[in-house]
C-alpha cells in the first residue's frame, strides 16, 4: 500500500503516467464504509494522467463481505477553455465498443428513446457505449422493487423503458449518443484514427452563466457578463498591447503547476493582427502557444492548399487559427477544427503536433486498451508524416477555415506562390451555426463561389 506524502507533493507531481513497467507506483488503500451491508471494505485510490483527459483520480471499491464492489474517476486536472459535444451515430454492434470518457459534468443523451442523464447526477467513468447503457439499466433497475410495493404504475412504465435500453444493444436500428460536456474533459473514441470518424461529429461551446456557477468557475452572485463587458480596449490600450509582453499568472495544461503566460499583439505580414499567448512550465517543461485573430470573422470561408515540393517548405510560417481544418488527402486524414486550439508554428511544427496528438497521446491506442493492429496502423501514420518533414513523399497540405482567420506563408511575397492555391468560399448554414453566427442563418448559405 503506498502513502501520499509530503515529500512528494513537494518534489514532484502526485500524478504519474500510466504504465505497466512503474512498479513502484501503487494505489493508496483506504479503509471505508461500505453503502450496501454498511460494513467496512477497502477503497483502492490511484492518481494517474490520461493523454487529453489531463490528471485523474481512480477509486475502486471493494467489500469482502457482501462481494459488493465499484468503480469510478473523478477528474483532477483543469477545465477546459471551451465546452465540449461528441454526437455518435451508433449503426453496429462494433460501435458499442468504443471506449467513453465520461465526466460528472457531462450530460448523456439517445434522442431516439426520449433518454437524459443530466450533469452531476453520475461519478466520472472510463468505459465502453455498451458499458454507458448497462450503468443507466442498473441504475434504473436499483429501485424497482422499492417501486413495485409503492408505485406498481410507474414501475410498471420503468419496466418498459429499460427494455428499450436493453434493445439498443441488439442495435437492430441505428440510434444517436450525445455526451455534452461544458468541462471539455469527456472523450469519445475513434477506431479510424487518424482517419476521420465519418459516424461522429465533434463540436466546442462557449459555457454559459449557469455551466460557470455548476462548474466553480463563477460564483452564484457575479452578474456574469454585463454593462461594458463587450466593450473593446480604447486606442490607447491597444498600442500599449502592441509595444508590450503582458504576463498573467494562470497554471500548467500538463501538470497544473503554476506557471506564467505571456500575451502580444502581433501583426503578421500581409495578413492581419493576431494575440499570441505562450506558457512555458518550470516544473515539468510543457510549453505551448495559442493563437486569437485579432480581428472579426471574414465574410468568406479560406482554403488553402500547399503543395510539397521541397524540404525547405517545411519552414513556412502557418497561422492555424481555433476554426480551421487540416487535411492531408494522400493520407486520407483530416484533423477537425475541434482538435487542437489556435497555433502559430512553422509547417513542420504543425506536422510533428498533429503526429504527437493522433499517435503519442491517443489515449486509446496506448497501454492495454490498444489493439496490435490499431498501433501498428498509428505507427505507420507517424512514419509517414516523419517522411513528409523530410521531404521524401508529394503531398498537399490542406488548411480550411470557415472563419478565414488562417494563414500560410508566401514565400514569394508579393508575388503569387505556384505551390499555394487560395479558395474563398460562401460558408454554409452548419457552419455558421459552428462559428456562432447565429444572426446570420439565412437561406442561400451553401454556394460555393
Amino acid at each position: 500500500m503506498s502513502v501520499i506524502s509530503e515529500d512528494s507533493v513537494r518534489g514532484g507531481s502526485l500524478f504519474k503516467d500510466l504504465s505497466a513497467d512503474n512498479d513502484d507506483w501503487e494505489p493508496t488503500e483506504i479503509e471505508s464504509l461500505c453503502m450496501n451491508c454498511y460494513k467496512n471494505g477497502t477503497t483502492r485510490l490511484l492518481l494517474t494522467k490520461i493523454p487529453f483527459f489531463k490528471e485523474i483520480i481512480v477509486s475502486s471499491f471493494s467489500c469482502p463481505h457482501c462481494c459488493w464492489s465499484n468503480t469510478e474517476i473523478q477528474s483532477a486536472g483543469r477545465i477546459q477553455d471551451q465546452g465540449i459535444c461528441y454526437t455518435l451515430k451508433v449503426k453496429t454492434k462494433k460501435d458499442l465498443n468504443r471506449e467513453v470518457v465520461k465526466a460528472d459534468s457531462a450530460t448523456t443523451r439517445i434522442p431516439e428513446v426520449d433518454f437524459e442523464i443530466p450533469p452531476f447526477t453520475q461519478k466520472g467513468a472510463l468505459s465502453t457505449i455498451e458499458g454507458l447503457l448497462d450503468r443507466a439499466v442498473a441504475g434504473l433497475e436499483q429501485e424497482q422493487p422499492v417501486r413495485r410495493a409503492t408505485h406498481p404504475e410507474v414501475a410498471d412504465k420503468i419496466d418498459e423503458f429499460i427494455q428499450k435500453l436493453k434493445k439498443l444493444k441488439e442495435v437492430e436500428s441505428e440510434f444517436t449518443l450525445v455526451i455534452e460536456d461544458p468541462s471539455g474533459n469527456s472523450f469519445v473514441e475513434n477506431p479510424v484514427a487518424p482517419q476521420k470518424d465519418e459516424a461522429l461529429t465533434v463540436s466546442r461551446f462557449k459555457r454559459t452563466v449557469e455551466q460557470d456557477i455548476q462548474l466553480g468557475l463563477r460564483a452564484e452572485d457575479d452578474p456574469g457578463e454585463g454593462e461594458g463587458a463587450d466593450e473593446e480596449p480604447a486606442s490607447g490600450e491597444l498600442d500599449a498591447m502592441r509595444n508590450e509582453v503582458l504576463v498573467f499568472n494562470t497554471n500548467c495544461s500538463m501538470c497544473n503547476a503554476p506557471a506564467s503566460t505571456n500575451m502580444k499583439l502581433v501583426q503578421i505580414p500581409h495578413f492581419k493582427e493576431v494575440i499570441i499567448m505562450a506558457t512555458n512550465c518550470d516544473s515539468c517543461g510543457h510549453r505551448t502557444n495559442e493563437v486569437k485573430s485579432g480581428g472579426a470573422t471574414e465574410e468568406l470561408g479560406t482554403k488553402m492548399t500547399l503543395h510539397v515540393t521541397d524540404p525547405s517548405d517545411m519552414t513556412r510560417d502557418v497561422l492555424k487559427s481555433e476554426t480551421c481544418s487540416v487535411l492531408i488527402p494522400e493520407l486520407e486524414f483530416e484533423l477537425g477544427m475541434a482538435a487542437v486550439g489556435g497555433k502559430f508554428t512553422t509547417l513542420e511544427g504543425l506536422l510533428k503536433d498533429i503526429k504527437d496528438l493522433i499517435v503519442s497521446r491517443n489515449p486509446f491506442i496506448c497501454g492495454d486498451s490498444g489493439t496490435s493492429d490499431q498501433m501498428q496502423k498509428l505507427q505507420e501514420f507517424g512514419e509517414k508524416i516523419d517522411k513528409i518533414i523530410a521531404g521524401e513523399m508529394d503531398v498537399h497540405i490542406v488548411l480550411d477555415d470557415p472563419a478565414g482567420n488562417s494563414y500560410l506563408q508566401n514565400v514569394y511575397a508579393p508575388e503569387e506562390d505556384p505551390e499555394i492555391t487560395t479558395e474563398k468560399y460562401t460558408r454554409t448554414f452548419e457552419q455558421n451555426e459552428d462559428l456562432g453566427l447565429n444572426d446570420m442563418k439565412t437561406e442561400g448559405y451553401g454556394e460555393e463561389k
